[in-house]
């Protein structure tokens, strides 16, 4: 089964990206993109705007389709992730809905994380060239 889902790529004024600690399965403890599963009959879009609200208290506006990864999913099913490059336009920052924290990070900080990290999350970041200047996908 394939269950489409979305992930905010959210970075601030000072090129920081925006990631959530996951308080539930899967990747539970983790930091990860804010996002989550597509609604049935909502957009893509729509659930990037719905998921960053719900999950750090920000309003975005979608800018573009960065990317799309596939995770596995318990009982045999795939995570079909789309990943929306997002603007934060206002709301203010706090952990809500299934987020145990939220922060910004830039290169230091993602790399104190590097182990607490989803895992494939910064190499596919890097790939698609959005992570915060200097930080190193390796």
């Amino acid at each position: 089964m394939r269950i489409p889902c979305v992930g905010a790529i959210v970075h601030d004024p000072a090129g920081r990206l925006l990631l959530v600690r996951r308080g539930h399965e899967p990747a539970r403890g983790s930091w990860s993109l804010p996002g989550g599963r597509v609604e049935p009959g909502e957009s893509p879009p729509a659930a990037v705007v719905r998921e960053v609200l719900e999950e750090t208290g920000l309003v975005v506006v979608v800018l573009a389709l960065v990317g799309a990864v596939e995770r596995a999913a318990a009982g045999g099913g795939v995570y079909v992730i789309e990943d929306h490059a997002c603007r934060p336009v206002g709301g203010e920052l706090r952990a809500g809905d299934d987020a145990d924290d939220v922060a910004w990070f830039d290169a230091e900080a993602l790399d104190a994380v590097r182990g607490e990290l989803s895992p494939g999350l910064l190499e596919v970041l890097g790939q698609w060239s959005v992570l915060p200047p200097g930080t190193t996908a390796g």
